[in-house]
């Protein structure tokens, strides 16, 4: 396992005297620009083909102005697609909660330099899940926040209709005080009135997951009594998920296209395939991965009325061993996008709660709120660590 952050890469800037957040430190995943440093996205050819930026990233320039500190770029899946967090030209990042195993990605560095505790919190993106995922397998607070809240200005894109910016934090105090700054949004007082579990979603992970998020599960119904179970996704989790997987490679080809044919750039097998996948997509497919968008996006407003909060497990399963061969990586990535799939389709906001393990492991409960109520998680993160 390697360090977190990009090799031979060296940045250091000093944040604001006297902000809300002075005093703490951060890094930035390598996807958001920084004056003056490449912006690589985990790919050597990326940095190399493309300008060095000279203005910071709307998340990171937040960040300084409210006074925290930047203390390195971290290491990335190439070009954000993965989801495990190994990247065969930078190396895969510690995860320090389960060593020899995976940390997550895309946003790899990024946790595990938070997880380790070389910086209070971290910049990472989220696409299919590459906040979400590597906040359950390293045991820590994490947010997709609602799709278009953000300006992601500064930020390499890779499916523009999923992408977020998200961050990371072990405890829920500090994880309230970023997020305050960059949803530039006070934390209320008022918990969440309802609380559904999704009960197709605990069925589909890991019986020993799902048993092991129980305590939790029991703890968020004390805080929130009124408490019903129900479908996240009654034509199946795997269907939400082909929908994901058809355009979100899609729109990467889209993005990556000009790049791809002007350079030939190198990849690693898995990153080249999607992308590959992403040009041949049928006409057909492409429409019905639309519809089904359309289709989910109506549930979770069905499920997800203001004041109402939705939990299922963050993933199916801990982390898995780090080095495992491409033929076991594909079917461990499908199951995973299947409980991912409705932050890229939907919108809505989605944080990790850690405190649950499965065999020294650790797995996360997410929490999803209707859109534009990412401040309810946070105040929800807040009273379930207070109840612990």
């Amino acid at each position: 396992m390697t360090s977190p952050f990009v090799p031979g890469s060296s940045v250091r800037i000093e944040g604001r005297a006297g902000g809300p957040l002075a005093g703490l430190t951060f890094a930035a995943k390598d996807l958001f620009d920084v004056a003056g440093t490449p912006t690589g996205g985990g790919n050597p050819d990326w940095a190399r083909q493309n300008p060095v930026p000279t203005r910071h990233a709307w998340a990171v320039q937040t960040l300084l102005d409210a006074g925290a500190t930047l203390i390195g770029k971290t290491i990335t899946d190439e070009v954000s697609l993965g989801i495990l967090g190994e990247n065969a030209f930078e190396g895969t990042p510690l995860n320090p909660a389960a060593p020899g195993h995976v940390p997550g990605g895309s946003s790899s560095g990024s946790a595990s330099a938070v997880a380790q505790g070389i910086c209070d919190t971290a910049l990472g993106t989220d696409t299919g899940g590459s906040v979400r995922v590597p906040a359950s397998f390293c045991g820590l607070y994490g947010i997709r926040p609602t799709h278009g809240r953000l300006d992601l200005t500064g930020m390499l894109p890779q499916a523009p209709s999923s992408d977020t910016t998200g961050w990371f934090a072990r405890d829920a105090k500090t994880f309230a005080r970023i997020s305050e700054v960059l949803l530039g949004e006070a934390i209320a007082e008022a918990l969440p009135t309802r609380l559904v579990i999704a009960s197709d979603a605990f069925g589909f992970a890991e019986p020993a997951t799902a048993a092991a998020l129980e305590p939790m599960v029991r703890r968020l119904k004390a805080l929130i009594p009124d408490t019903r179970f129900d479908l996240m996704a009654p034509p199946g989790l795997s269907v939400w998920g082909r929908a994901q997987r058809v355009l979100q490679p899609v729109e990467a080809w889209e993005t990556f296209r000009e790049w791809v044919e002007r350079d030939n750039p190198r990849f690693a097998f898995s990153v080249a395939k999607g992308l590959v996948l992403g040009a041949m997509s049928s006409e057909a497919d492409r429409g019905w991965a639309a519809l089904m968008r359309q289709e989910v996006r109506g549930r979770m407003r069905f499920l997800l009325p203001p004041g109402t909060v939705l939990a299922l497990p963050t993933t199916p399963f801990p982390a898995p061993r780090a080095g495992l061969p491409l033929g076991e990586l594909t079917p461990l990535r499908d199951q995973i996008l299947c409980l991912c799939a409705q932050g890229g389709l939907a919108g809505h906001p989605q944080i990790n709660l850690p405190g649950a393990t499965v065999e020294g492991r650790p797995v996360g409960l997410s929490l999803i709120a209707a859109r534009g109520a990412d401040a309810l998680l946070i105040r929800t993160a807040l009273a379930l660590e207070n109840a612990a």
